[in-house]
């Protein structure tokens, strides 16, 4: 009776500090690295040490899944990050090809001076 009276609450306060980082992670989705999702999960596993039972097995779960999260929202973050980067250099080539051919339409110094403008605008 004891013990259930001191696991009880244990259980309970570590299943909260559990959801608060879970939801204060995805709130803020920061991508982290690897090893920061690693070194999160061994800590998370190391309050369920002093845990028994069904609590602790709870409680390694809701640590394994706390770090898949973390980790599916990294990979997340990568591509996302990727798919930006490319639509970014996607946009900007299709914005020189459209100014290079306005370039074409003029002659001489002024061409020039065009050609040289775009070159600077989009880095090529």
């Amino acid at each position: 009776m004891k013990l259930s009276k001191t696991i009880c609450p244990a259980f309970a306060l570590c299943l909260s500090v559990l959801a608060f980082q879970a939801y204060a992670q995805s709130g803020a989705m920061s991508v982290r690295s690897d090893e920061q999702i690693d070194n999160q999960y061994k800590m998370d596993k190391k309050q369920c040490d002093g845990m028994k039972g069904n609590a602790k097995d709870v409680c390694q779960q809701q640590a394994e899944a706390n770090r898949d999260k973390a980790k599916a929202d990294a990979k997340a973050g990568k591509e996302k990050a990727e798919a930006n980067r490319d639509a970014t250099k996607a946009r900007n080539d299709a914005d020189y090809k459209v100014g290079k051919e306005k370039c074409d339409a003029m002659s001489g110094n002024a061409k020039d001076a065009c050609i040289a403008d775009l070159k600077t605008r989009y880095g090529k």
